[in-house]
């Protein structure tokens, strides 16, 4: 794509991000990996790509839903919880796989726990009323919903309130404090949301940055292999390849022998690994995948 010749006819997409935390660390990866250039500056509330039409809004992330759905971003990349705690009139337009969390309820680990009716009655206290408040709704379930910013965790510990609900990720802080998980509520990842009626030429922007975000995506965790391979053996190797589709075989100077090329996933890498070097596969080089366009 013409950088130039894009920007004179689509003007410049918005993008909302948040200004720092994982969040942020996670949307700046990915966007760096899409090829699309940002100052990491976080001095600078409004920064322009220099080679893609976008431009990046930094906010506070219980800010972006707002400002994606009355159109001061065009679009955001936003935790689900958040998105989902606000209610904004937005839509998800990507889910983007990174920054996965959980909000789930939480009690002191002395409770004696034996379902969810031990909430009833309860001072909760939570980040996040709105989500739970409709749970709780949903499960028949009254409880006294206390709203308070940072530090959920040590509610219980100090009195301030029977049990929490909270973001989740390994549960070391829960257990930190004395707390045990005892049931999910909701499952969160980082989303892309869009303002709604989005205009064409804004819409093409978009099209192209999900579609090097999909690139980015469909790379993950996976190897390119190539290796030499007895013919005699091929049928059988070709046979163990989980790859993609049909392996690339291409002939070498030895009219016994070709070199295989195909792509494995890496949580299955070593154990194909070693069936093939079983088979007689040598000379197997590795390499990682940047980019893989289906």
């Amino acid at each position: 794509m013409n950088y130039e010749l894009f920007c004179t006819f689509a003007g410049m997409l918005r993008i909302a991000i948040q200004s720092k935390g994982r969040l942020y660390e996670d949307t700046m990866n990915l966007l760096g990996e899409a090829d699309i250039k940002i100052s990491s500056s976080k001095r600078i509330l409004l920064v322009q790509s220099s080679n893609f039409p976008v431009e990046v809004l930094f906010l506070r992330d219980d800010d972006i839903p707002a400002s994606v759905a009355s159109g001061v971003a065009d679009v955001g990349v936003v935790g689900e919880n958040e998105f989902a705690e606000k209610g904004e009139k937005a839509k998800v337009t990507a889910r983007l796989g990174f920054s996965r969390c959980r909000l789930s309820l939480a009690v002191p680990k002395e409770a004696d726990y034996q379902g969810l009716e031990w909430f009833e009655g309860k001072k909760i206290a939570t980040s996040y009323p709105n989500i739970l408040a409709r749970f709780m709704q949903e499960q028949g379930i009254k409880a006294d919903i206390h709203e308070i910013t940072g530090s959920v965790e040590i509610s219980p510990g100090i009195g301030l309130a029977d049990a929490i609900f909270d973001i989740v990720s390994s549960g070391s802080t829960l257990i930190s404090n004395n707390l045990r998980e005892v049931h999910t509520v909701m499952e969160s990842e980082a989303v892309l949301i869009a303002t709604p009626g989005l205009g064409k030429e804004k819409q093409a922007i978009l099209d192209e940055m999900l579609f090097r975000f999909e690139a980015v995506r469909q790379a993950e965790d996976k190897k390119y292999v190539r290796m030499n391979v007895p013919k005699d053996r091929l049928s059988d190797i070709v046979g163990v390849l989980p790859g993609l589709k049909s392996p690339t075989v291409i002939p070498l100077a030895d009219s016994d022998w070709c070199s295989v090329h195909t792509v494995l996933e890496e949580k299955r890498f070593w154990e194909i690994i070693g069936r093939l070097k079983e088979m007689g596969a040598q000379g197997i080089l590795v390499t990682p995948i940047e980019k893989m366009i289906l």
